[in-house]
């Protein structure tokens, strides 16, 4: 079926099956779709679910064309084909919003957002099922990438034109939005779902998204599925079908100021730590860094009204070319830079965000940093004070001593999982529905998530945590500072060296005999394996989820495959140099005869240390 259309409204009536043929032919007019309808939900018909019970007798009585080129979103013409797999990150989307860097082409267009976020919303749909003429609700926020207002309106055209209510949050974090879907009592602000977007601390012209219900983040199998209709609707529209206008979607769009009641949240809990003291943090300096990403809101929003003093906080403004230095707790020169304002304005404790603070460290007022290890040992030690005896969960690269802490020193029970917080999360849920406790699921990243707070990973929440621990011994004792924080951590074993050693799959090369680069490397774990049973010197971890876990020389290294990309990333941590250079030559030997491998940094590392 086909409606030629030239500045003029035309009415149409079509069946659910005929709208999905339905094309516009439209001269060189880009034009925009309206739709009224007896069924909600189901714009361009293309979020049509034939199983759904409340669709299946439904019928279309009204489709108004509105052609107006300039208020309308993207021209049919613009489409290209794109490989809408290849978006995924996990239990995330990811691609490239800006041009500007070489061998980088643009995948994450407005379109692909359109119909990512349409798509979406088909998944909520089947998801929530709602009944008779609800329209679901979803809320759209940003961390302060320069793609981000773009992707945002895409987006707002994707899910309104599939009849669902968008709220826009605006500059937010990760952790806000999937706690909108939670908050209730709130008509302005209670959602079905979310979508936060973000690329984390990735460089200005990526960007991405994550997803959230009341239960908590998308997982794997859940954005394939997204993606899978995603590219459906992506057919469609650049068969002929377009979106609506951003004129029509505004009128249809509300705007929210949701991180006032996060805050406020967050500002409570501080406060009922203290024993509802108004101001538990009064005469403490605090300095934030928030890396010019979302989370400058923590200074004036959060330690302000709690009394902190907070001069001496550093790139509080948002600024999506991040020009000061990557916002990422575990980059280097992010945490020489909040460490330098701590020092220099002789602050009790400096706290840093990733870009959209879901992750964070902190720094004490001597300087010492408190992330990884150091900042899951400290976490475990509050969260094992409430409850003696629960299960840890971490991910697959922290150390040997913080094992020993855990187990030995706090009287709890560690259990190394996999990298990837979504996996550390999900088996820390999975232990409780068998019956063992665990209350914190953390990575060496930075990604921390509670029990006690919806197994969100919040890296602001994580950051109270240790701010409600401060307060609450501050109360018995005004004159305790943050030093208090880090004697919990006394007696924790660190290793001399710790380094990261990144070997590279070359897919290209004949030795994959066209095989994909994960059998590659599973073929290479399997031999170093076989290998490490015949060396006396080392010894396998007796249970491991990830890789190969070998102690040996006073230390150990993991092998493993990495989650995304074609590399075996190599942690070796050791007490001296020399026991460094043993485990390193140990796992060189063991890889060497796979001429695939990029082994130039392994060979480098053994022939300095």
């Amino acid at each position: 079926m086909a409606a030629a259309v030239s500045g003029r409204i035309i009415q149409t009536t079509v069946s659910p099956r005929q709208s999905k043929n339905l094309r516009l032919i439209t001269s060189g007019t880009i034009c925009a779709v309206k739709l009224h309808s007896t069924v909600p939900h189901q714009g361009l018909g293309l979020t049509w679910t034939e199983n759904s019970a409340m669709q299946k007798s439904a019928t279309v009585k009204t489709k108004n064309l509105l052609c107006n080129a300039s208020q309308s979103g993207t021209a049919v013409s613009s489409f290209e084909k794109v490989d809408f797999l290849k978006l995924q990150n996990g239990s995330d989307i990811r691609g490239v919003a800006i041009e500007g860097v070489e061998g980088e082409p643009v995948n994450l267009t407005e379109p692909v957002t359109e119909a990512i976020a349409a798509a979406f919303g088909g998944w909520l749909l089947n998801k929530k099922k709602p009944e008779g003429s609800k329209r679901l609700r979803v809320s759209i926020g940003h961390d302060s990438r320069i793609s981000a207002k773009i992707l945002q309106n895409a987006a707002s055209r994707g899910l309104v034109s599939a009849g669902f209510e968008v709220i826009q949050y605006g500059l937010a974090s990760t952790p806000a939005m999937f706690n909108s879907t939670l908050t209730q009592g709130e008509a302005n602000h209670w959602v079905d779902g979310s979508i936060m977007i973000t690329a984390s601390h990735l460089p200005y012209n990526r960007n991405g998204f994550k997803f959230f219900t009341c239960e908590g983040g998308l997982g794997k199998a859940d954005i394939k599925d997204i993606l899978q209709r995603a590219s459906s609707i992506y057919e469609k529209l650049s068969d002929g079908g377009v979106i609506m206008s951003n004129k029509d979607v505004e009128a249809s769009v509300k705007k929210a100021d949701y991180m006032s009641i996060y805050t406020s949240d967050l500002v409570s809990a501080v406060r009922r730590a203290a024993g509802n003291i108004e101001k538990p943090l009064k005469g403490l300096h605090i300095v934030v860094d928030a890396g010019n990403g979302a989370g400058g809101f923590f200074a004036a929003k959060v330690l302000e009204p709690l009394g902190a003093i907070t001069s001496g906080s550093q790139f509080l403004e948002p600024d999506g070319l991040f020009p000061n230095h990557i916002p990422n707790p575990e980059d280097k020169t992010a945490m020489q830079a909040i460490t330098k304002a701590v020092l220099d304005n002789k602050a009790d404790l400096g706290i840093i965000f990733d870009t959209d603070v879901d992750r964070s460290a902190a720094v004490d007022s001597t300087g010492r940093e408190i992330n990884r290890n150091r900042l899951i040992a400290l976490m475990a030690a509050i969260v094992l004070e409430e409850h003696p005896g629960t299960t840890i969960v971490t991910d697959s690269v922290t150390s040997d001593g913080l094992t020993t802490f855990i187990e030995n020193r706090l009287g709890g029970k560690h259990h190394r999982f996999k990298r990837g917080y979504k996996n550390v999360i999900d088996e820390a849920i999975r232990l409780n529905s068998i019956g063992e406790e665990s209350h914190l699921a953390i990575e060496t990243s930075g990604h921390g998530a509670l029990k006690e707070n919806h197994w969100l990973d919040d890296g602001a929440y994580l950051m109270v945590k240790l701010l409600n621990k401060l307060a609450s011994m501050r109360a018995k004792d005004p004159s305790i500072d943050s030093k208090c924080l880090t004697d919990m951590i006394d007696g924790l074993d660190e290793a001399g060296i710790a380094l990261e050693i990144r070997l590279k799959i070359d897919q290209n090369h004949a030795d994959l005999k066209g095989g994909s680069f994960r059998d590659y490397g599973e073929a290479v774990l399997k031999h170093l394996n076989n290998t490490i049973e015949s060396d006396q010197n080392l010894k396998k971890a007796p249970k491991n989820f990830e890789g190969v876990r070998v102690s040996g020389y006073g230390g150990w290294f993991l092998l493993r495959l990495s989650l995304h990309d074609p590399v075996l990333p190599l942690n070796i941590e050791a007490p001296t140099k020399e026991d460094a250079h043993k485990l390193g030559l140990a796992a060189l030997n063991a890889v060497r005869e796979f001429p695939a491998l990029d082994l130039s940094a392994l060979l480098n590392f053994v022939q300095l240390s």
